[in-house]
């Protein structure tokens, strides 16, 4: 009779836990696909700002400055093929920046949280309108000869020249806003990305130096020239022994025939 009556008490007693131990299963299992759902995210974000940070360099960080440097080369061009070739070259690489950097604001704004409380959303935002605007200014250039062609030719290199050293500037910034967004390194991207743009900054500095460098070892015509040793004839030769052994008198009386 007790043992009639203990089975019912038995099972009543183990219903409660095999009807949890389900639900724990459930819940270890919720767990691990938050883990894994926040893992992927996680990646997910990661490679995009990754994108996003190759897109940005690209275009401000390389093609922009390479396109200054560029146009830099066709100014000074003699040549007017080679300097017609420099210009479209500029071209072709400032609209490939562009859509470099349009596509990586694109990216921004789909992906990206962008509350613009820090340094590298602000500029950026700067830039992504400042980059039109120069992009148009290049659209409405005016021929050459006119008399607008040199202020325009004044607002567009100095508009060029600051969207290059903000994006740069911005680069770095980049750089730094992915550092405390992953805690990752970032020195190897530092070095390698200031090694670029110092060579490009020496190389916009040479072309500016290299027809002086080139001019010093030429000999213009407007300074005087004194003939060596070497190059005299043997009657100059005569000549210069006869001035010497003339009296100080007579020096002085050619001096004065020849003034």
């Amino acid at each position: 009779m007790l043992a009639v009556l203990a089975i019912p008490a038995c099972q009543a007693l183990l219903l409660p836990l095999a009807a949890d131990q389900p639900g724990e299963a459930n819940q270890i299992q919720g767990h691990k696909n938050v883990r894994q759902n926040l893992h992927k995210m996680n990646a997910k974000i990661n490679k995009e700002i990754a994108v996003h940070g190759l897109l940005l360099w690209s275009s401000m960080g390389f093609l922009m400055p390479l396109g200054i440097l560029v146009i830099r080369l066709s100014i000074r061009e003699e040549n007017r093929a080679r300097a017609k070739a420099f210009f479209f070259l500029h071209v072709i690489l400032q609209v490939l920046s562009l859509l470099l950097a349009t596509s990586g604001a694109i990216l921004s704004i789909k992906t990206f949280e962008n509350s613009f409380d820090n340094h590298h959303q602000r500029i950026g935002l700067i830039l992504y309108v400042a980059i039109w605007v120069q992009a148009l200014t290049g659209l409405l250039r005016p021929r050459r000869g006119t008399k607008r062609r040199s202020t325009w030719y004044f607002l567009h290199w100095i508009l060029g020249t600051a969207v290059s050293l903000l994006g740069i500037i911005n680069v770095y910034t980049g750089v730094i806003a992915f550092h405390n967004k992953t805690s990752r390194a970032t020195w190897v991207w530092n070095i390698l990305f200031t090694a670029q743009v110092s060579l490009i900054a020496f190389l916009y500095l040479f072309i500016d130096k290299w027809d002086y460098m080139r001019r010093q070892g030429v000999n213009s015509g407007d300074e005087p020239t004194t003939p060596s040793a070497n190059n005299l004839t043997s009657s100059q030769i005569e000549s210069r022994k006869e001035l010497v052994l003339l009296p100080c008198s007579k020096q002085n009386a050619l001096k004065n025939l020849f003034d």
